[in-house]
């Protein structure tokens, strides 16, 4: 084949004529290297010609395909299949880098191993877990259900463990939303978050928020494109370390009555958050999903999240698991109830708390000492406002002080800079020395 096709030619393999089965059609010949990788696509006009439909379907099957990154290229410079859909990585995690000894890496909100339970007798008790070495694709073992529904914020229908906080959203999000949908999610948000809706190909509606989480008049803004879900953290925002408030929790409920917008809660710090579980599962309970991980309390080698949602929803995710795993370890499952159970594991969790206040509003206090004006967080990062994200980046690489930027955790501007806070037991004065440098040009 030619390195240009002609309209006619594509016309002959598009029975579905619709933007959508134009979009469909076109990856599948794509995927089946009908159409190989950098052969350049005839023009809008032309192939609306040939096909008998309007240039508009034609540019919006386009553009679904550009946000699933099949297609590059516009306008008078020409259209291509790209090969980037086909050697999908996550953008923004992948250009984390790795900064060698004696740097300062202030990229990763992890927990310090220090805070953290003892796995042993966890362990030895998750090998006696109901339903061990079986190939049954069960959704939860009986104990770690009863173990977490004692903390869980509403009466769900249906529980479901997952390998983790993230692959729970990914697998939901592909289990229930398609490609070329719209999902609303707060803004700023986690870089992983945004990875998985771009890997998916959703439209993504940014929800701007303030102290109190996300903001009801830019909700109903996004609420107009009729979004198949809306992602937020409810509890220690995983950027901004910041917490919905109940006040805000009704405002949100309030704008989300009467849809069919999927709710998905994330709560990825969990018990690490001073204030108790949130949910708007009691009030819509036929389409919330509320996500619990346990890797930032427990440990992160449990790679375990419980996620709990009406039967039906469940069992479409549990569905989707199918083509994978299938089930999480019920070792793993006996572990995290083992766990749960144990007094001594609420006092570790107590304790880890407390130092990850300490840490991070030790390094706010610190920066607001040096003039720059920085809200107080309760979870294992900063948010930090910055005139410019690259001279902020090179100031502090040249102090050898690695962070992220803003623009990892948005696709709107940013001018910020996110600084984990949760492994800095020292050199505080230091850090908050060279971010102050940073903080203006």
């Amino acid at each position: 084949m030619s390195d240009i096709i002609s309209a006619a030619w594509f016309a002959e393999k598009i029975t579905n004529r619709t933007k959508r089965g134009i979009a469909m059609e076109t990856s599948a010949l794509v995927r089946a290297g009908v159409l190989p990788l950098g052969v350049r696509l005839p023009a809008i006009r032309d192939i609306a010609y040939e096909l008998g439909v309007s240039p508009a379907t034609v540019s919006e099957a386009w553009s679904e395909l550009r946000q699933q990154k099949i297609i590059t290229g516009r306008g008078r410079n020409g259209t291509w299949v790209c090969g980037e859909r086909f050697v999908a990585k996550p953008e923004r995690l992948a250009s984390s880098g790795n900064y060698g000894a004696g740097s300062i890496d202030l990229t990763l909100a992890v927990p310090d191993p220090a805070l953290l339970p003892e796995l042993a007798q966890a362990m030895a008790h998750g090998a006696s877990a109901t339903g061990t070495n079986s190939y049954e694709r069960s959704r939860i073992v009986p104990e770690l259900r009863e173990a977490a529904e004692k903390t869980w914020p509403y009466a769900a229908e249906a529980f479901l463990a997952t390998n983790g906080g993230y692959n729970a959203i990914y697998t939901l999000l592909h289990a229930l939303v398609r490609p070329g949908s719209a999902v609303a999610i707060e803004h700023p948000t986690a870089m992983r978050l945004l990875d998985i809706l771009e890997d998916i190909g959703v439209v993504i509606l940014p929800v701007q928020c303030d102290e109190q989480g996300p903001l009801p008049w830019s909700l109903q803004e996004a609420m107009a494109h009729r979004p198949a879900a809306f992602l937020f953290q409810p509890r220690i925002h995983s950027v901004t370390g910041r917490s919905v408030s109940v006040e805000r929790f009704g405002a949100l409920g309030d704008i989300l009555e009467g849809s069919g917008t999927l709710i998905v809660e994330d709560d990825g710090t969990a018990d690490l958050s001073p204030d108790a579980p949130r949910s708007l599962g009691g009030r819509f309970p036929d389409r919330t999903i509320h996500i619990v991980s346990y890797s930032k309390t427990l440990s992160p080698d449990l790679r375990l999240a419980i996620l709990s949602s009406t039967a039906e929803i469940i069992g479409q995710i549990q569905s989707y698991r199918s083509f994978s795993s299938g089930w999480t370890s019920r070792i793993l499952q006996g572990a995290t109830a083992w766990l749960l159970n144990q007094p001594s594991t609420w006092e570790t969790i107590a304790r880890a708390r407390e130092h990850y206040r300490e840490r991070c509003t030790g390094l706010a206090a610190a920066l607001r000492a040096r003039g720059v004006n920085v809200e107080n967080g309760s979870g294992l990062a900063l948010w930090i406002p910055v005139e410019s994200e690259p001279f902020a980046l090179v100031t502090l690489a040249a102090r050898r002080i690695a962070v992220n930027p803003g623009s990892k955790f948005s696709i709107l501007p940013s001018h910020h800079i996110r600084v984990a806070t949760s492994m800095l037991t020292d050199q505080r004065d230091a850090v908050a020395d060279a971010i102050a440098l940073a903080h203006k040009l």
